[in-house]
């Protein structure tokens, strides 16, 4: 039985001064997936991600989250997704705790239900012990940890997190993998990150962007046909750049 969509997003556009930053974008997200998102530098990644979250308007085009219009029930819509973007908005100054339960009320938790999400955010992030800290205090590798916990904490279907293990070292990386990996058995995850080989371990499904285009949809498995998953990438966006 094919799983339901949590996710899907129709002909997206977005310019920027006049020039097509995103142009015609659809895709779609299902309940425990893990979707990689891909593309050099400039190829409108994170702009269709702002767009996916309700961050950034479009232009054009259709976005659904759990068969919620985003443009037409923000509100809903927003309430299933979490989102970390590549700069975590984390305020230094405030303790693990408190930053936690603000997220939480922003996310319209019931006061009754916060600790009992809070200490529930806390475990699967590994944070157990860092409750009274100041974020400012913490290795940037635990600030990313705090980064995903806030973008979890009201249990949303859809959780995006964009370039989460930039960089960390390579045991925090390890970590925030894992973490990664856990999500995708609850929920749906879309993961943006130029690391090929944390697409390679962790993502069901690929998409590649370039000049702010789809140029290709598939299977991890299939791109991995193609070689190891950098050879296959290059490959990929070297025959779309000489075929235009």
């Amino acid at each position: 039985m094919t799983a339901p969509l949590t996710l899907s997003a129709r002909n997206l556009t977005r310019r920027h001064d006049n020039r097509l930053v995103v142009d015609g974008i659809s895709l779609e997200l299902r309940r425990g997936e893990v979707l990689g998102l891909l593309g050099h530098n400039g190829a409108g990644k994170s702009t269709t991600l702002q767009m996916l979250t309700g961050a950034l308007p479009p232009n054009s085009g259709e976005i659904e989250i759990c068969d919620f219009d985003l443009m037409r029930e923000p509100q809903h819509a927003k309430a299933c997704i979490g989102f970390l973007p590549e700069h975590p908005p984390l305020y230094r100054d405030m303790r693990v705790d408190g930053f936690l339960r603000f997220a939480a009320r922003l996310h319209l938790i019931p006061s009754a239900k916060i600790d009992d999400a809070l200490a529930q955010a806390k475990q699967r992030c590994g944070l157990q012990d860092c409750g009274r800290k100041l974020i400012g205090s913490l290795s940037k590798g635990y600030q990313q940890r705090v980064g995903i916990a806030q973008a979890i904490i009201h249990n949303p279907a859809v959780v995006v997190l964009d370039e989460p293990t930039v960089g960390l070292d390579p045991a925090q990386i390890r970590d925030i993998r894992t973490l990664i990996r856990e999500l995708g058995d609850c929920c749906s995850v879309i993961l943006s990150t130029h690391l090929l080989n944390e697409v390679e371990s962790l993502c069901d499904r690929v998409i590649i962007l370039q000049k702010g285009r789809l140029i290709y949809s598939g299977s991890s498995a299939e791109m991995l046909a193609n070689g190891n998953m950098e050879e296959a990438f290059l490959l990929i966006t070297q025959n779309e750049a000489a075929s235009r």
